[in-house]
């Protein structure tokens, strides 16, 4: 599928080892290392750039100079041409956590493999093994606050009637009616928010669904592409593969919330909603079967 963000397998194998082009691999680091990556592919994952002060994990780092750092010495500068993959199938988006994190930070010539390293593999192509080490970049982040929301503005919105505003819950179904979850103070959703699981934009091999069929499945849940779409899930992760999505199939005004549930959550002043009835229904809860 021709996209300005996306990249497919062949494109990319034709330009391999081409000056300007950094891939990174955000799978994990073992994968990576042991089991193969795309030859020249750097690694990096969306946990190293964390604020390392905040319970939230899903905070960006405040601290800029050391993510310049970071992305430099993965050979990036602010001409490169990046290229993200991962394995869609085995991850929570991560991909889509990479482009958004590098948008933020004013990055403009992002694109993500589609298929990523499920299609690069099915279709038998090169590969290598260990740690590559590029060329160091120099990269200087000028911070694009557009594309995301902090918890005392996404509060804002939600406290009164916000027809202009869609807030979009990428995670589970389960969590998004109230399951418990360790690690998480309080279930549930925030007020108004409407449920659009990230995981069901890939076809079987990987890559992303025809555009029409995402955006019509968007708009049937009243999604408008005239509206300003706010995404969330648990750490900001999920909910970055929702915006990249939303971007692709022509949403202007995207923003990804990066704290998500693990910063609302905490926030006992931040309003929570929860459908007991509805999860129950959704895990086979048999009332009649409960011990007296």
């Amino acid at each position: 599928m021709t996209h300005p963000l996306l990249m497919d397998t062949d494109t990319l194998q034709e330009r391999l080892g081409q000056p300007g082009l950094v891939i990174i691999d955000v799978r994990g680091k073992s994968a990576y290392e042991f089991g193969g990556h795309i030859p020249g592919a750097v690694h990096s994952t969306w946990h190293e750039y964390s604020d390392p002060n905040a319970i939230p994990k899903g905070l960006l780092n405040p601290d800029l100079a050391q993510i310049e750092r970071q992305l430099s010495a993965l050979g990036i500068s602010n001409d490169s041409e990046v290229v993200i993959y991962s394995n869609p199938f085995d991850n929570w988006g991560d991909e889509g956590r990479m482009f958004w994190m590098l948008e933020y930070l004013g990055h403009q010539n992002l694109k993500v493999l589609d298929g990523g390293w499920v299609k690069w593999t099915a279709e038998k192509r090169p590969f290598g093994h260990g740690r590559e080490t590029p060329k160091p970049g120099t990269f200087k982040a000028k911070p694009v606050k557009a594309v995301a929301i902090t918890k005392d503005e996404l509060k804002l919105i939600v406290r009164q009637a916000h027809p202009q505003t869609a807030v979009l819950d990428a995670r589970s179904l389960e969590e998004f009616l109230g399951k418990e979850v360790s690690g998480i103070p309080r279930p549930g959703h925030i007020p108004s928010a409407v449920h659009v699981a990230w995981n069901t934009f890939l076809n079987k091999d990987a890559t992303v669904k025809d555009f029409v069929t995402i955006k019509d499945a968007l708009q049937d849940k009243g999604i408008q592409d005239s509206q300003e779409i706010v995404c969330y899930c648990t750490g900001g992760v999920r909910s970055a593969w929702l915006y990249f999505v939303l971007k692709l199939v022509g949403y202007q005004q995207v923003r990804n919330y990066p704290g998500s549930w693990w910063e609302w959550s905490r926030d006992f002043a931040c309003p929570v909603e929860k459908d007991i009835q509805g999860l129950q229904k959704i895990l086979g809860f048999n009332e009649s079967a409960r011990p007296s």
